[in-house]
């Protein structure tokens, strides 16, 4: 099939990337002439593990191309996949400007069918005010169809997940653009899940919402469980092996961030109340995520009650592994805290590479911890599972390792000369 898909960011490098990979002949088009032109060299501007690859294979068999012509691959093909960003404004509220820039491209030109599926995260009854769009218009509605199809992209395995979703969620007006998707999707073997526009979006934010409900659920007892000396892993095992509740997203430590669940939360907090609903407990949540900072900020200062001029090093910037994203990390706003203690800052990361005048960055683990009174685990990187304590130790002045992702065995920490501190680990 030939497939447009409007966006060159996370999500529309991997849908091109995976759809071109299925046979498809895609055409990806953004408006930034920098990024189309290191994308034509095959040359990926973020960090998802086998996307290069997959870009690359697909450029050179011709079934994947970049452009900035955005209105003429419009014109060229019958299908469009809308995945541009929707950043958060000031009021919490989604920016679709860029969404319905889009979308008056199409309208504006259309002369033969579209099936324009939405990828873009967007708030309740958007899909429905894009219909009512077209028509103001003018458009005759036998020209297009408008299908809600969100992405459950992980950052870090978003590849496999959309090669291998558990659903294949669609929102439609009517029947016919179901078989457009069966199609599209024909090489991916998921349930498929057909609601209304509405719905469809719906399913999105609740998911993002409920995940995000579990990291603060798991943090909030983390805190009890440090109070009352009691090891949170062993809760979160007990709680996990419930089939009702299931072991993921049930790892403590300094909080959610990325691209999706902060943006998302506020969406549907948003949505709900212009509705007048006032959704309290996914407030909760993001207080609760809001609090995990300066919970553990409170941890070290327990340990060095002044920390200016002290030298501190994070390892992990990225939101969590295995991606290159800053968004929302709480790596970042934990540093942002201690450069207003008055700390020297010193970080490494394995993908992240911050040019910030405040933060010297290391290209390893080992460098960046010398000569420094504390270390902050921030990321879940598997580097920092597997690293020689002893050496690290030789390398330091202080001796406080504080874990705020819940991954080091305070044992072995011990056991090599280290204070450790974590929140809900013994």
């Amino acid at each position: 099939m030939n497939i447009c898909v409007i966006g060159a960011g996370y999500v529309g490098l991997t849908t091109a990337a995976v759809l071109s990979d299925c046979g498809h002949y895609i055409d990806c088009v953004d408006i930034n002439h920098e990024r189309i032109a290191m994308l034509k060299k095959g040359v990926v501007p973020i960090f998802e593990p086998g996307l290069e690859e997959i870009i690359s294979k697909n450029i050179e068999n011709n079934h994947l191309t970049f452009s900035t012509k955005v209105k003429e691959k419009i014109d060229e093909n019958p299908i469009i996949f809308i995945t541009v960003g929707t950043p958060s404004l000031e009021d919490g509220s989604p920016n679709l400007t860029y969404v319905k820039l889009v979308v008056d491209d199409i309208a504006n030109s259309i002369t033969s069918h579209k099936t324009i599926i939405i990828k873009s995260t967007v708030p309740p009854g958007t899909n429905e005010e894009i219909y009512n769009m077209f028509i103001e218009k003018d458009v005759d509605p036998e020209l297009f169809d408008i299908v809600s199809n969100p992405e459950f992209l992980r950052e870090g395995s978003a590849v496999k997940d959309m090669l291998e979703p558990d659903k294949v969620v669609v929102g439609i007006k009517r029947p016919e653009p179901v078989q457009v998707m069966q199609k599209i999707y024909q090489q991916i073997h998921a349930p498929y899940i057909v609601t209304s526009l509405t719905g469809a979006e719906m399913i999105k934010y609740a998911s993002n919402a409920f995940l995000a409900t579990k990291i603060s659920f798991i943090n909030e007892i983390a805190r009890i469980c440090d109070a009352y000396e009691v090891n949170v892993s062993d809760v979160a095992l007990g709680l996990g092996t419930d089939p009702r509740i299931g072991p993921l997203f049930l790892r403590a430590g300094l909080g959610y961030g990325g691209s999706c669940f902060p943006k998302d939360l506020q969406g549907l907090t948003y949505a709900a109340k212009k509705k007048n609903i006032h959704p309290e407990l996914i407030t909760s949540v993001q207080n609760v995520n809001d609090m995990q900072i300066d919970i553990y900020l409170k941890k070290l200062k327990s340990a060095i009650p002044e920390l200016k001029e002290k030298q501190v090093t994070v390892w992990g910037l990225s939101f969590k592994p295995d991606t290159d994203d800053t968004r929302y990390s709480a790596s970042i706003r934990l540093i942002e805290k201690l450069l207003e203690e008055g700390a020297t800052i010193h970080a490494y990361d394995p993908v992240v590479k911050l040019d910030h005048p405040e933060i010297i960055c290391h290209s390893n683990a080992y460098e960046a911890v010398k000569q420094s009174d504390a270390l902050i685990v921030a990321t879940e990187w598997n580097e920092f599972k597997e690293i020689n304590w002893l050496k690290v130790k030789e390398s330091m002045d202080g001796n406080i390792v504080l874990d705020g992702r819940n991954i080091i065995d305070p044992r072995i920490v011990r056991h090599a000369g280290f204070h450790y501190l974590g929140v809900g680990q013994l």
